[in-house]
């Protein structure tokens, strides 16, 4: 049975900045990941509002050149964990307990992992309308983060759809790069706080459509035929006349909430909050002794990369300490 001083679940943003700051602070190490290293930082084209992400610039003209990928910022998260001497395992975990004072993580092949201390960085996933082309078009004209990709669509028509706190924030950030923002919701009223449904409503570039709901998402191939198909329109209905008809568009930004992936502390105790996020103290520490949580999966988190590697960076600290103590 193999035993390890840390183990984190989850390689997202969060979890490998938990790896290799635990891992250069001597700990013994293992990553699970049930697919690939990076998490949601995966599907981001540019990660351009991550500080210093990039690889050269140009001084005469004052621009930047060279930003990595979400891809390739994960590659080099996932190496320099790999350096510091971080341990990775690609599998699903099927149960997750504690006995005796050490953690036991069991994987879907039967394989048993303890160790002293866990965190749980397994994230969140956005919320899907599950509507045509949604997926097929996802990271080409579909979004579901503003600040991650509004930028590309500056001074374009842009579709938000939602009626929470998010949906109205991240409409008017998009506002703020373009005058042509469409903001359609499936009720005949927001569910966002009432501060925040009067600035939406009261701005110039944000247009309102209630009772209504996307049907499809379309696209078409750009000019060059090299590149992939792009959203140009979407299919909207009008839910108390049923009417349907075609808006031309060239994003969609969908805010229908995100789903944590916290289910494998349930049989744990943890303490979670009404949206199923664990709930932390400042340490990132959960009311469990030697369990952290860190990035999209802990309560009130901002959920953006550079906001995940410090949750990780202070969870690999803390339980650090947890551990040397023990």
């Amino acid at each position: 049975m193999p035993d390890y001083d840390l183990i984190i679940i989850g390689a997202g943003p969060a979890g490998l900045t938990a790896a290799q700051y635990a891992a250069r602070a001597n700990l013994k190490v293992l990553v699970i990941e049930q697919f690939a290293s990076g998490g949601q930082a995966l599907v981001i084209d540019l990660l351009e509002n991550f500080p210093g992400n990039i690889a050269d610039f140009d001084l005469a003209g004052n621009t930047f050149t060279g930003i990595k990928s979400g891809y390739e910022f994960a590659a080099s998260l996932h190496k320099q964990a790999e350096n510091f001497g971080a341990s990775f395992f690609s599998g699903t975990v099927s149960s997750f307990k504690k006995e005796n004072d050490k953690f036991l993580i069991e994987m879907e092949d039967g394989t048993i992992y303890t160790a002293a201390a866990v965190i749980v960085a397994t994230g969140a996933k956005p919320r899907l309308l599950n509507v045509p082309g949604e997926k097929e078009f996802s990271g080409k004209g579909v979004s579901y983060c503003a600040t991650c990709d509004g930028s590309f669509f500056k001074g374009k028509k842009i579709i938000v759809a939602g009626g929470g706190d998010a949906a109205c924030d991240e409409a008017r950030y998009l506002s703020r790069l373009t005058d042509k923002v469409l903001l359609i919701h499936r009720r005949g009223e927001f569910r966002a706080q009432k501060a925040l449904v009067q600035r939406t409503l009261n701005n110039p570039n944000i247009k309102i459509r209630f009772n209504t709901i996307i049907k499809e998402i379309k696209g078409a191939s750009t000019e060059n035929s090299k590149l992939a198909a792009k959203v140009n329109s979407v299919i909207l209905a009008d839910t108390e006349t049923g009417h349907v008809y075609e808006e031309e568009t060239d994003a969609v930004f969908i805010f229908a909430g995100t789903v944590p992936q916290s289910s494998l502390v349930n049989d744990l105790n943890v303490q979670i909050d009404e949206s199923g996020y664990i709930i932390t103290d400042q340490k990132m520490a959960t009311g469990i002794a030697g369990l952290y949580a860190a990035g999209d999966v802990r309560s009130g988190a901002f959920r953006q990369v550079v906001t995940a590697c410090a949750d990780g960076a202070v969870a690999a600290h803390n339980a650090a300490g947890y551990i040397n103590e023990k």
